[in-house]
């Protein structure tokens, strides 16, 4: 199993000129959806932490993209030694999409920055898309979806609030086989398998031999 070593936050920003600076090497993961989609909390049940990414009261308004460290662990033994492997991410928390009570130029303004963001920021590898279980044929979330396709970049697609569901659509959602993961933040099911994914796609930062 994969434990949570350490999480914490590094900074907000608005734009590009305003992320953090780090090396080439360091893999970012970036996390995105509808507004309402249970973004904010995706991000806590992953990280295993109860209000480290918090929604805002009005959906979609919120235009900041925050970055996490994050560090996993996972226990291994090796004879008489036990070994801890650790590896590291940043996730990187990308504003909710639609719903934004503002202008349609205010909002246009910050897609455009958005996307230049997504496009320009070469450290991400990995691009996480949340889609509403109980909405899983939306034209904005195919749209996006479509145009992430276009990125030379990881995506993983992943259906949340499946706590929402019967068992019958759960079964009728997964024959669809179009996404990686199904998951529930209420009852943490597949969550494990989120983050078991997510170490096994990150090279190893440290080992250290107890």
């Amino acid at each position: 199993m994969i434990f949570i070593k350490d999480v914490f936050f590094i900074k907000s920003a608005t734009k590009l000129e305003q992320s953090p600076i780090y090396d080439h090497e360091t893999v970012e993961i970036a996390i995105l959806g509808r507004s309402n989609v249970g973004k904010s909390s995706t991000i806590n049940s992953l990280v295993n932490r109860k209000e480290l990414a918090k929604s805002s009261n009005t959906p979609g308004k919120t235009k900041l993209i925050n970055f996490f460290n994050v560090k996993l662990q996972q226990r291994l033994k090796n004879g008489e030694e036990t070994i801890d492997e650790v590896r590291e991410f940043v996730l990187v928390d990308l504003p909710g999409i639609g719903y934004a009570k503002v202008s349609k130029d205010q909002q246009g303004d910050w897609e455009n920055k958005l996307l230049y963001f997504i496009e320009k920021r070469d450290n991400i590898k990995h691009f996480i898309y949340l889609i509403d279980a109980r909405h899983p044929d939306l034209e904005l979330d195919r749209g996006v979806i479509s145009y992430l396709k276009t990125i030379n970049k990881n995506l993983i697609l992943i259906y949340t609030k499946l706590d929402k569901l019967s068992n019958r659509e759960i079964g009728d959602l997964k024959n669809r086989k179009n996404a990686n993961f199904y998951i529930s933040n209420e009852s943490r099911k597949g969550i494990d398998e989120v983050r078991e994914y997510i170490f096994n796609n990150l090279p190893i930062f440290i080992s250290e031999i107890s």
